[in-house]
């Protein structure tokens, strides 16, 4: 059986203020043809569909029109919610779909989807695991010594899975996955995963299988059946170097006692617009010969290395790149790196809430709104609560 593996749409996310819409509806067209060309049977979405949990109408559509054509192909495609999504949303209408070949991850109710497909080789199993908290599983299995600990809570769910060893059992999965503590290779925009989230790779030892989501760079994480498709796109400057890529598995017979036989091969993705980094003063940057040496329509950070600033930089950059995205001088770059850290022995202890307001406000040049604020301080409580 022939699979293609891929995470992290995040359909409807904006990046430096630029929609994602055309550029992801080009990248689903791009994954549906290798699917085609490849002669994939099905198609593996491992969490973070949408980029919020209340999507938009824009969003839905692209994700419409990419399970519409999945199905007009005859590929079946298997979607599990990661911590972005609504999981409830995201199992919307699953009854009907599933007659299409369209098999979505319900909400989690103490139980695993299972989703049986065939081959010349026989029955494949596939288990749908939505993103969890421990706190998702302590209802479910009161019993079990699982307090915060993500591992155990989901060594916990997947124990109580009827899994058959002598069938080939492929597992999707949107958590952090760690091997003896090590962290798998994050962008900027995850920076913050890892810790009392971390999940051990060992958990998944039974599988044959396991397409993972949550992290945005293509990685294997412990063996190469334990493997992180990667974001199809660039959402965030620390991946302007990246290729993106699909996964392609081919699943083979297996032999008791054995796993079965895996083959993977990355297929490269490629974009409408890349994402990349441009460095240099602002005269050559903007000269006809840099402008055309490359997709002059690609999102742009552009780093001058003018020894002063240059008065409309921006609007100069704009004028030869439309899509810049952001634009920085090198020497106060160096300056900002080679500065002393400000002494914080003496600040007074903040506020989870202050600490998010402090750093909304640096990061986008303006404070919270009254509604955003009421929001954020929603969401901390309710973490306060599930911890």
């Amino acid at each position: 059986m022939r699979l293609l593996h891929l995470a992290d749409l995040h359909l409807g996310k904006t990046v430096n203020g630029f929609s994602q819409t055309d550029d992801q509806r080009h990248i689903l067209h791009e994954a549906l043809r290798i699917a085609q060309d490849e002669s994939v049977d099905a198609i593996l979405l491992a969490g973070d569909l949408y980029d919020r949990s209340s999507p938009s109408a824009e969003a839905v559509s692209l994700l419409d029109g990419f399970l519409t054509r999945a199905a007009d192909l005859g590929i079946a495609v298997l979607a599990i919610p990661g911590n972005h999504d609504s999981a409830e949303r995201v199992a919307y209408a699953a009854g009907p779909l599933s007659r299409q070949g369209i098999y979505l991850a319900p909400a989690f109710d103490g139980s695993v989807r299972r989703v049986v497909l065939e081959d010349e080789h026989g029955p494949v199993a596939f288990w749908l695991l939505p993103f969890l908290k421990p706190a998702s599983v302590r209802c479910f299995f009161p019993e079990a010594d699982i307090g915060q600990d993500y591992t155990a809570a989901l060594r916990t769910v997947l124990a109580s899975c009827a899994l058959d060893a002598a069938q080939r059992n492929v597992l999707l999965c949107h958590q952090f996955v760690t091997v003896g503590g090590a962290a798998p290779d994050r962008t900027d925009s995850e920076l913050s995963l890892g810790g009392l989230d971390n999940v051990d790779a060992s958990v998944f030892d039974a599988f044959d299988y396991v397409a993972l989501g949550h992290v945005h760079r293509p990685q294997r994480v412990g063996r190469d059946q334990v493997r992180y498709a990667g974001s199809p796109l660039k959402y965030s400057l620390s991946e302007a170097r990246d290729r993106k890529s699909a996964v392609l598995v081919d699943l083979g017979p297996k032999r008791e006692g054995e796993r079965c036989a895996v083959r993977i091969e990355l297929a490269p993705l490629e974009p409408l617009r890349d994402l990349r980094r441009i460095t240099g003063p602002l005269a050559e940057l903007v000269s006809d010969e840099v402008v055309r040496s490359a997709d002059a329509n690609d999102y742009i950070h552009a780093v001058l290395t003018d020894a002063t600033p240059v008065i409309d930089a921006l609007a100069r950059l704009r004028a030869a790149y439309p899509n810049v995205m952001s634009m920085e001088y090198a020497a106060q770059s160096r300056a900002a790196d080679t500065s002393p850290a400000p002494d914080r022995g003496e600040a007074p202890q903040e506020s989870p809430f202050e600490l998010f307001e402090r750093f909304f406000e640096e990061r986008n040049g303006f404070p919270l709104t009254t509604r955003q604020a009421q929001r954020v301080r929603h969401v901390l409580e309710y973490a306060e609560e599930d911890a």
